[in-house]
């Protein structure tokens, strides 16, 4: 018996030791044995309440990325941590080998809250994406009778939706695709924001799908012109295509509307969700479409491990019922107001060159010739702001869904103290 509590003690005081690095020392575990393929910002994170994290060190900072808006509903929201904790404690894997008693009741709820037929459950967004093009190629097809293997899917310029290959395969950005070559056959892009465009792509009787974010989120908080997500609306149904809207950072009140596409009161034909879905704390995607897309996929032709578990399902409600119970796309939208309202008066700055955005998912565009976004990334950390660029000049602003205008005025002083004293 002695020997078993100084099994435990000993334990204790490891991970007591383990709590006790230094940022520097996590940063060199991390080099030492992690795989390179993130430059993250120089902080070590320990501890995540609300909209705020601190470091190994005991520091405090704003969150302004959310986990690039999974943590929607802020750090550690205790009625998704219970609820997580509830389910594991019962049931949290089966495979859908088997029915559960919770994958049916998540599919009804996420269905009927968006008005599909059926949902196709996965984990991750890149995988929702993947699903859905899928879908598009097999309903392609089998109802519009497009020939055997010549389906084509379109995206958009600059687009981003993950790092598998056929998401790659779909990039323009050559930081994405280059060394991962030969690509996905059938994928093509045209300019964002641009229907002329689009038209002439839709015209190919072998095209099955166009698959666009309502707002370009890796490619810098990239919003449409007023009117842009109708016109793809009708050019779709004008050209029977399937129109695939990726939600998976704008949906679920990032943009200030339980959808983006809400903006322009449009419905597309299939619609992915991802990230926030999980309440930031599990894996949880979904494919959602009406009958006459969705059933197609016949038993057999389509799965995966996890997706629809129980602990995944469980939480998902629970976040959904979270993101419209407290109201949190109203509070993106008016807090969304406030930020971009002090974003606004740093414009004229040497600094900054725009600002963008809907609801709080927002970025400055940075002067090249003043600063670098990186380094100004950096300046914030110090003054207890954590936020990430992307590209070179560009600066995201995407804090949890439930900040209050207290914070947010005072992150709006923390960015603006910052650019200024790079300006001095």
């Amino acid at each position: 018996m002695l020997s078993k509590f100084r099994g435990v003690a000993q334990r204790a005081v490891k991970i007591q030791s383990q709590r006790a690095l230094s940022t520097k020392q996590v940063i060199d575990r991390e080099a030492q044995y992690g795989a390179h393929n993130y430059h993250p910002l120089p902080v070590a994170l320990s501890k995540g309440e609300g909209v705020c994290v601190w470091d190994v060190e005991g520091k405090r900072y704003f969150d302004f990325l959310s986990g690039y808006s999974a943590n929607n509903f802020g750090h550690c929201h205790p009625k998704i941590i219970a609820t997580l904790r509830d389910q594991a404690g019962v049931l949290h894997h089966t495979s859908r080998a088997f029915y559960s008693d919770v994958f049916g009741e998540y599919a009804q709820f996420i269905t009927k809250l968006f008005g599909y037929d059926k949902v196709l459950p996965m984990n991750t967004g890149v995988e929702a994406d993947d699903t859905s093009c899928k879908v598009a190629r097999k309903w392609g097809y089998y109802k519009k009778k497009i020939p055997k293997n010549e389906a084509k899917i379109i995206f958009a310029n600059d687009n981003f939706w993950g790092r598998s290959l056929a998401a790659v395969s779909a990039s323009t950005d050559p930081t994405s695709f280059e060394g991962y070559g030969p690509f996905m056959p059938g994928f093509s892009c045209v300019p964002y924001n641009d229907l002329q465009a689009l038209e002439a792509a839709l015209q190919d009787p072998n095209v099955c799908a166009f698959m666009v974010e309502p707002i370009q989120g890796e490619a810098g908080v990239v919003v449409p012109s007023e009117g842009y997500l109708r016109g793809v609306r009708e050019l779709c149904t004008k050209y029977n295509v399937l129109w695939i809207a990726d939600e998976i950072q704008t949906g679920l009140g990032r943009s200030g509307k339980r959808l983006a596409v809400d903006y322009e009161n449009v419905k597309p034909d299939i619609l992915v969700l991802g990230k926030a879905l999980g309440g930031g704390v599990y894996p949880v995607s979904a494919c959602l479409a009406n009958d006459d897309i969705m059933l197609v996929i016949e038993p057999g032709t389509h799965g995966s491990t996890f997706g629809g578990n129980p602990l995944g399902s469980r939480v998902a409600i629970k976040a959904l019922e979270v993101l419209e119970e407290d109201k949190l796309a109203e509070n993106a939208f008016k807090m969304g107001q406030i930020l971009r309202e002090g974003l606004e008066t740093i414009k004229s700055s040497k600094a900054v060159t725009a600002v963008r955005g809907r609801g709080l998912l927002n970025a400055i565009v940075m002067n090249r010739d003043f600063a670098q976004a990186w380094d100004v990334c950096l300046k914030l950390k110090e003054n207890g702001l954590l936020a990430k660029h992307t590209h070179d000049d560009v600066i995201r602003f995407s804090p949890p869904l439930v900040i209050n205008e207290e914070q947010t005025r005072e992150a709006v002083d923390i960015i603006i103290k910052t650019l200024n004293s790079i300006s001095a």
